[in-house]
């Protein structure tokens, strides 16, 4: 296992795991549930970690982290061009039927 990164907050942390999976790379979240150490530990130490089983894949798993931190965040609604459902900023599907939602 090799550390890959530190995450800002735990919905951070799964959106770059789901985006290693997607890429076929094995990960964990490590420290999900060290938030309620908070004041007993140092906070540095409880926020989320991605670790990837591989270590050969670092340097593919790093390409894709550089990508995930590149990537603008919409400040406006989707709308779905499947559905037509209006999905929140930031949202990559479509929560209403599962299709991928346009870059911004």
């Amino acid at each position: 296992m090799l550390r890959l990164c530190t995450a800002a907050n735990l919905p951070e942390a799964h959106l770059l795991l789901h985006r290693l999976a997607h890429a076929g790379i094995e990960a964990r979240v490590l420290n999900e549930h060290a938030q309620g150490g908070l004041g007993e530990i140092p906070f540095t130490h409880a926020y989320p970690e991605i670790w990837i089983m591989e270590p050969e894949q670092e340097a593919r798993a790093r390409e894709i982290l550089a990508e995930f931190e590149r990537a603008p965040v919409p400040s406006a609604p989707m709308r779905c061009a499947g559905c037509g459902e209006t999905n929140p900023p930031g949202f990559e599907i479509c929560w209403q039927c599962g299709r991928p939602l346009p870059a911004p």
